[in-house]
Formats: structure tokens, C-alpha cells, sequence
């Protein structure tokens, strides 16, 4: 393979093999290396190996510190199979590495044979080199016919066959690299023989060409406390020139929203720099100001340019309760987490309704300092974090009957309704009725929607802890009016005195939201993921087989044991756990529970 057919060598340095990939980076790559000293399962290996397979991307696992004490390179691929559910035949040694006195000293190319380094003995070569290209050829009807026949596969045929499968992920190589250097090389000659070059892309992919129609992306936004928004852009195909006119395509696609605007000047990032260009071509990165556009947008100079495909983001699932600091702060606090949240998509901005908590959702505690910090130096904006609140519901806990009286007659225009209720607790998730049945008129027809608006006004505030009422039905069955001191207001006032009324004659019991959880998690932490779900009160309604020692949990769990899950799960697991949910439905919360949330 040394050096692979039809190819030449691409300069690379350290600084190119040693790039870290995650979220949407990984998805940028054309591949993926991954260093492995003696630990191949640990954090975050094996999240990174499902993100680089989810998106595609060619892989290979290098062997590091094979010259330190108890090392094997068997063992450590071995380790690899389990610990990304890999096939007999994905992951093949395409180096082998030579010894001499226990230590590595070179390496032996598997599909030629020719040793590299200072000699020394590779005793496994022959059959390493039969699985090889038994691998190999089981991808290929041509060469799997010579194969079984006997005949000699040449260099050049073995050489197209392990880049074919490579670039289809089919196979992934193996190879050791010592400090002292042994393995660089041929690492090097992989990288540029066998792996895809920059501008291989699985698909249609936009021409990178100068005079070809515009595509660019828009990869990041940042802000700049004198010129304002700024956006990265990536030029794919096509030129970019300033004082023109460009088409937005939104990166949601499917919406089919676009809108137009346009580009004033480009300028180069160097540094903290920016150098004003004449123009940005294909694989050119300028600077845009004052671009309403979002991360992942497509800019074009036509409006029939199909957005470029748009990266999967994690979702944040770590809620933080923040506060303004001072009422300086607060002044300036929503537009700074507008802005911080354009500029990191992954950031989730959420005003809840029923608690009135500003929150932030984040990916994790070190996601959340970060957006913290650029709150208080990038935006001058400090703020307090505070507990996160779960948004809780009221609802009776049996019959009752209130009795609500508005009566205020000093002389002149006064007050006057009386209401009689009578309600009653309905099945989770049933919502909220009301009736009347009033006899002879007690209350005129004119003020029972009145009643009702004065119920549903009360219903909001709640009866006992200031959460929400659900679930009930109301009865108007009874009350008085005043042919000139009666009003709108006043049976609406009377109306919620009744409801109240009925709260003192009947327990309120407190409702809680369930949420479907999913966890994907390494067979060796099942037991320990069950037990701390059971201590947070969740249902586990079964196990599946993901994959070769994968496991996927799916279990309900009150949200208020979920708060700080993300955070928890990573620390029980090491990192080895992927964790989704979703909001499913309410419930009523264990009278204990709720007697410490009362308090």
C-alpha cells in the first residue's frame, strides 16, 4: 500500500491529526482518526464513534502508546470490537508493528510486505494478511471470484478495493504509532492514499467552481461590540462579492421560508483581524456584517438553490433559572440571551408559562459556564442562576360545594352576586368543564358567563399552592343577583370566592409531569442506570438491544427528579450514555412529596 496506487502525498502535521471533533465539527469532517492508548471504551470515545458512524465519516483507529508497558496491540482492537459493536471484518490491522527486545521498532505493511523501521519479528503477518484481504475481497464479486479461485490478487486491485470499503465505512484500518515516530509515516500515507480527499461528499454536491451559481452556509455567528452581528460563511461553489444582492434559504427546509439581502462588505478573519477581500470563492471563509441569517443557512444568488445540507445539533437538556443580578442587568438581560442564543444554536432560550422562570437549557455544566461567561464579558450582562422549576398542577382531590358572596351596598352604585358551585375532580388530562343548572332564574342568563370567566380566572391562579387547577368539573348551581348592583365584575369576583370556597372543603392534590426517557447506555452500566432510576420514582418499561453490548432503557419519570439527570447519568456512566425525553403527561404526585412542595 506504500505509497497507495494513484495517489500522491498531502501534507500533514501534527496539528492536522491531533484536530478534536464533536457535534456538528464531526459532521464537517470528510474523516475521522482516533488515538487509542490501552482505553478504547472510555469517554468520549465511544460517543464520538457513534456521532462520526451517524454522520458517515470514514474512521480509523490509531494504536498510541505501544511502546508503554503492558500494552498489546491485539488486545486494544480486540477492546475496539466491544467496545463499538464492531463486525468480525470492519476492523482490520492494515499495519502490523514490528518488535525487537519487547519494544516496537518498525512496521510491516500487510498488503505488500514490505517492513518499514528496524527489524524485527511480526510471528501473526501471514494470517493477519489472510484475514486482509479475505475482508477485503468479500466486498468485491470480482475479487472474491480470484480469491475462491486461487488466483493471485495483485497490489493495485487489493489497494482499490481497501479504499473503496473504506470510503464506504465498510471497513475500518488499524494501525500502531509510537512516540519515537515509529508508524508516522505509513500513518501519514494512509491518511492520503486511502482516505477521501477534502471534496468528496456522499451526494450531490454543489460544483467548486468560480463562474458556477453561488452556494455558501452560514457556519457561525459572533458579535462585535462596533460593528454588531457578524456571520461566517463558508463559499462552497461560485463567488461572493460585496455591494450585492444574495437569496437566503432558510436551513429548515422544509418550511420553504427564504428571504433576501444584502452584502455589504466582506472582510477575511486573521486572527482577531479582519482584512477587507475583493471577493470569497469556492472554499473561502469571509465575514458578513449585519446578515439576519441563522446558523445553517444557504445563501445563494438565485431563489431556486436547495439549501446545503444542515448539521444535527445536540439538544440542550440541562435547564438553568437565571436572573438578572441588578435591575441594570435586567434591563439588558433578554436581548444578550437573544443574541447569545443566535449565536450557539445549541442554546435554548424558554420563558415558562406557568412559573414565570426565565431558563436556559444547556448541553451540560460546562456548556452553561461558557454561556455564562459570554453573558458577563461579551454582553456586560450578570446574572444569578437559581434552581430549575417544574412546572406543577392543582386538581381536587374529591366533591365539594363552595359558596362565593359579593355583596357591597353603602348606598350609590355597589356590588352584589352570589354564586353556589359545586365541583368535582375528572380523570388526568381531562381538562376543564362547566355547567349550569340553575332553576328559576336565580342567576341571570346574562352573568353565567360571568361565572365561568371568573372560574377560569381563578383556575389559573390556583386554590393552594399558586399552581395551575386542572381537571375538574364546575357547576353553577345556584346564586342571587341585584337588578341594579349586579355586574360582570361582581360575578366574577364571587365566582372565584365560591371555587375557593370549595377548596377548603375538599384536599387539593398536586399533579406532577411525567416524561418518556430514553437511554442508550453500555450493557456494563444497565444495572446501575436501573437502580438510580427507580431512587427518581421512574417506571422502566423495558430494554431493547441496540447493538453489540448496546443497550436502549426506556423508562417514565417524574420531571422533577430529572433536573440535573444529564449531569448525573454522565458522572454514573462516564460519559458512555446517550439521554433523550420528551414531556408525556401528568400525574399526581406522592402525598409526601407534595406536602414538602405545599411547604
Amino acid at each position: 500500500m506504500e505509497r497507495l496506487q494513484g495517489q500522491s502525498p498531502r501534507p500533514a502535521g501534527p496539528s492536522r491529526l491531533r484536530r478534536r471533533v464533536a457535534g456538528r465539527s464531526a459532521r464537517r469532517r470528510r474523516r475521522r482518526l482516533r488515538g487509542l492508548g490501552d482505553r478504547p471504551g472510555h469517554h468520549p470515545t465511544r460517543a464520538l464513534w457513534r456521532e462520526c458512524a451517524a454522520a458517515g465519516i470514514p474512521r480509523a483507529i490509531v494504536v498510541a502508546k505501544l511502546d508503554v508497558a503492558r500494552s498489546s496491540f491485539d488486545e486494544i482492537l480486540t477492546a475496539c470490537h466491544d467496545a463499538f459493536g464492531l463486525g468480525t471484518d470492519t476492523l482490520r490491522p492494515v499495519y502490523l508493528p514490528v518488535f525487537a527486545d519487547g519494544r516496537p521498532c518498525g512496521s510491516l505493511g500487510l498488503l505488500t510486505g514490505r517492513s518499514y523501521g528496524e527489524p524485527g519479528a511480526c510471528p501473526d503477518a501471514d494470517a493477519a494478511r489472510e484475514s486482509l484481504v479475505e475482508a477485503i475481497s468479500g466486498q468485491d464479486d470480482g475479487l472474491m471470484e480470484r480469491y475462491l479461485a486461487g488466483e493471485p490478487l495483485d497490489e493495485e486491485a487489493l489497494t482499490d478495493g481497501l479504499r473503496r470499503e473504506i470510503v464506504d465505512c465498510a471497513l475500518h484500518p488499524a494501525l500502531a504509532v509510537t512516540d519515537n515516530g515509529v508508524g508516522a509515516a505509513e500513518l501519514l500515507d494512509l491518511i492520503t492514499g486511502a482516505f477521501p480527499d477534502p471534496t468528496h461528499r456522499r451526494g450531490p454536491a454543489p460544483a467548486a467552481d468560480p463562474d458556477a451559481p453561488l452556494a455558501a452556509q452560514v457556519i457561525r455567528i459572533t458579535g462585535d461590540a462596533y460593528v454588531g452581528r457578524i456571520s461566517l460563511v463558508r463559499v462552497f461553489s461560485g463567488t461572493l462579492l460585496p455591494d450585492t444582492h444574495v437569496h437566503v434559504a432558510l436551513a429548515a427546509a422544509a418550511s420553504g421560508e427564504s428571504t433576501d439581502e444584502k452584502v455589504t462588505t466582506l472582510t477575511g478573519p486573521f486572527g482577531k483581524l479582519q482584512r477587507p477581500v475583493p471577493e470569497a470563492v469556492a472554499g473561502d471563509i469571509v465575514c458578513l456584517p449585519k446578515l439576519t441569517a441563522h446558523i445553517g443557512d444557504t445563501i445563494g444568488d438565485t431563489d431556486e438553490l436547495a439549501p446545503l445540507e444542515a448539521w444535527a445539533l445536540p439538544v440542550p437538556l440541562l435547564p438553568i433559572g437565571v436572573e438578572a443580578h441588578t435591575k441594570t442587568d435586567e434591563d439588558k438581560l433578554s436581548q444578550a440571551l437573544t443574541r447569545l442564543t443566535t449565536e450557539d444554536p445549541a442554546l435554548r432560550l424558554e420563558q415558562n408559562p406557568d412559573t414565570h422562570q426565565l431558563v436556559l437549557w444547556c448541553t451540560g455544566d460546562a456548556h452553561a459556564e461558557v454561556a455564562l461567561d459570554r453573558l458577563r464579558n461579551r454582553h456586560g450582562v450578570h446574572v444569578d442562576t437559581v434552581p430549575y422549576q417544574v412546572a406543577l398542577r392543582e386538581t381536587f382531590g374529591g366533591n365539594a360545594s363552595g359558596h362565593g358572596r359579593l355583596v357591597k351596598q353603602s348606598g350609590g352604585h355597589g356590588q352584589y352576586a352570589i354564586c353556589d358551585l359545586e365541583v368535582e375532580p375528572l380523570p388526568t388530562g381531562s381538562g376543564f368543564e362547566f355547567r349550569e343548572h340553575v332553576v328559576g332564574g336565580a342567576v341571570p342568563k346574562g352573568f353565567i358567563p360571568s361565572v365561568e370567566k371568573g372560574v377560569r380566572a381563578q383556575l389559573e391562579k390556583g386554590v393552594a399552592t399558586g399552581h395551575p387547577l386542572v381537571d375538574v368539573r364546575v357547576t353553577l348551581v345556584d346564586g342571587k343577583a341585584h337588578s341594579v348592583d349586579s355586574s360582570d365584575a361582581a360575578f366574577q369576583t364571587a365566582a372565584s370566592l365560591a371555587l375557593r370556597d370549595a377548596a377548603g372543603h375538599t384536599s387539593i392534590r398536586l399533579l406532577e409531569p411525567v416524561a418518556a426517557v430514553a437511554v442508550t447506555l453500555p450493557d456494563d452500566y444497565l444495572g446501575a442506570v436501573l437502580s438510580d432510576l427507580s431512587a427518581r420514582r421512574g417506571r422502566v418499561l423495558g430494554t431493547e438491544v441496540k447493538g453489540p453490548g448496546l443497550s436502549l432503557l426506556r423508562a417514565e419519570v417524574p420531571e422533577i427528579e430529572l433536573a440535573r439527570y444529564p449531569v448525573e447519568l454522565n458522572s454514573l456512566v462516564h460519559g458512555n450514555a446517550e439521554f433523550s425525553r420528551c414531556h408525556l403527561r401528568y400525574e399526581l404526585m406522592p402525598d409526601a412529596l407534595a406536602a414538602q412542595v405545599a411547604r
